[in-house]
């Protein structure tokens, strides 16, 4: 059995994607909501796979980092396209040392808009 826990927030940012050729080459922003999701195969004791407080702080703190920011000029996104799978894959790697022997990083989700979103998945 795989068990799956997920947390979802919010940040507002402003970006422009390098040689898009299009009108997201234009400075814009979005509202973005991401979704983080930890799966493992086995509970802990108190049958938890992961504390959503665990979860939630650097969570957090990862969108305090990116949240009223312009993108393209916070590391890496300075150097890397900030589109939303590279966010995602930031946020991904960001996560990395919150991980337990149990609960692996096995997806994140980033929305630009509410029909619109970037995963990258982890086949654990």
């Amino acid at each position: 059995m795989k068990y799956k826990v997920s947390v979802e927030k919010n940040f507002s940012s402003a970006h422009c994607l390098r040689e898009y050729k299009g009108k997201c080459e234009n400075l814009h922003g979005h509202n973005w909501k991401v979704r983080v999701a930890f799966c493992g195969n086995k509970l802990d004791d108190t049958g938890i796979l992961i504390d959503f407080t665990n979860i939630k702080i650097p969570i957090d703190e990862i969108m305090k980092f990116l949240d009223h920011k312009f993108l393209n000029e916070i590391d890496p996104f300075d150097k890397v396209n900030p589109t939303s799978e590279n966010i995602a894959a930031f946020i991904l790697e960001q996560l990395r040392h919150i991980e337990t022997e149990n609960a692996k990083v096995c997806e994140v989700e980033v929305w630009e808009n509410e029909s619109s979103s970037a995963s990258i998945i982890i086949e654990n």
